[in-house]
């Protein structure tokens, strides 16, 4: 007996991933300022922790029907892309000019509807590609990367990037039967367990700002979570993608804010192909 068939409704699909982008934008501003004093280790783990506590509430309420699955090879892979990426993005976050950081881990969906078209057979089409590009055109507007994307450290970020396209696949594949709050809550619960185990050499006390600034991360990181996986099981990843690309406008905004950091031109003009790229990505596409 067949699966059912994946929804296909892409201008829902592409709002739920903007508000996820908007979210882990802020997310990645609270790792910047916590990481100057707390390792990656730890910032790590407790983004996970606060994951699997989230979902305390439902497991009281509900029990664990809601939460009983049938794949946990699916749910095991997507961690593995996960909580890597994850390592590669905060360490880039902590290592790297802001704006390189960015760039390189919202460049993933550059990478995600070749590795869609790859291991889900998703449609690739000349649309997609056209998007992407521009998509990662206005990226580089807008991050305007340093000389340092020149030097090793700079692997790690990419290697966040295809990671992180991986992970879009993979929540993808499961969504013909795993809803969004079952594979964020399989995700925390194993990146959880397996991101304890530095802590036994790594672990460092930490001040009550930090350890606030820790759960606020954590809940902003699975909040947008959730919001990702049911936008990417709403629409396909190739599609929805260059929405992803509205998080280095969100950060700018941020940045503009909380530092003063006024965009010039450049990042106007490169904001502006972001946005066209994700309108492109979704105008004259059946959303039934």
């Amino acid at each position: 007996m067949s699966l059912p068939s994946r929804s296909m409704k892409p201008m829902q699909g592409a709002l739920l991933l903007a508000l996820s982008a908007l979210l882990f934008s802020l997310m990645g501003v609270g790792i910047r300022e916590v990481s100057s004093g707390v390792n990656n280790e730890s910032v790590v783990f407790f983004r996970n922790l606060v994951g699997v506590l989230f979902f305390l509430p439902l497991v009281l309420l509900k029990g664990t029907g809601p939460l009983k699955t049938r794949r946990i090879k699916s749910h095991l892979w997507r961690t593995t892309y996960g909580l890597a990426a994850m390592y590669c993005f905060f360490y880039a976050l902590a290592h790297l000019p802001l704006a390189d950081a960015m760039l390189f881990t919202y460049s993933a969906p550059v990478f995600t509807p070749v590795l869609a078209w790859w291991l889900l057979k998703e449609p690739l089409t000349k649309r997609m590609l056209m998007t992407t590009v521009i998509g990662l055109a206005g990226v580089l507007m807008v991050a305007k990367p340093s000389e340092a994307l020149l030097d090793t450290q700079a692997l790690i970020g990419l290697a966040a990037s295809i990671l992180a396209a991986l992970a879009f696949v993979s929540i993808r594949e499961m969504s013909d039967s795993e809803p969004a709050f079952r594979i964020v809550f399989y995700f925390s619960l194993f990146s959880a367990l397996i991101s304890a185990v530095p802590l036994t050499w790594a672990w460092q006390p930490l001040s009550q700002h930090q350890l606030g600034l820790l759960l606020a991360i954590g809940l902003l990181a699975t909040v947008s979570q959730i919001v990702m996986s049911k936008a990417y099981g709403l629409a396909p990843p190739g599609l929805i993608g260059p929405f992803a690309y509205l998080a280095i406008v969100f950060g700018g905004v941020i940045a503009w804010l909380r530092w003063g950091e006024t965009p010039d031109l450049l990042s106007l003009t490169g904001a502006a192909l972001i946005f066209a790229a994700s309108l492109l990505s979704i105008t004259r596409t059946p959303s039934r």
